[in-house]
């Protein structure tokens, strides 16, 4: 699959102490709801350390293109979109968006 162009968004977050339960659930249906279907949205995934410290997660989504980012999250497409309820569960989190440069190879 030809991704050239293509943006990756990458929501990386770290759960508060006995939270990470929480917020995989989370990430499962609330995050999933906020990309699911929209325009030019590809696909998500998400997922969480192997380390035994289960608390760093991430969620990723695939993005035709820029615009389809900004038209979704608005003039703050370079923040973490935070649905209600994520907030009491986060220590830390940080969004970034990387560009595709070839094909996709599964």
């Amino acid at each position: 699959m030809d991704m050239n162009n293509s943006i990756m968004r990458v929501f990386d977050v770290r759960a508060l102490p006995g939270k990470a339960e929480v917020l995989k659930q989370k990430l499962s249906d609330t995050s999933v709801s906020v990309v699911a279907g929209k325009p030019g949205n590809i696909g998500y995934f998400f997922g969480e350390s192997l380390s035994s410290d289960k608390s760093d997660l991430v969620f990723i989504s695939i993005w035709e293109d820029m615009d389809s980012i900004k038209s979704l999250f608005g003039e703050n497409w370079k923040e973490s979109y935070l649905p209600e309820g994520y907030e009491e569960l986060i220590e830390s989190c940080a969004i970034k968006h990387i560009q595709f440069n070839g094909s996709l190879a599964l």
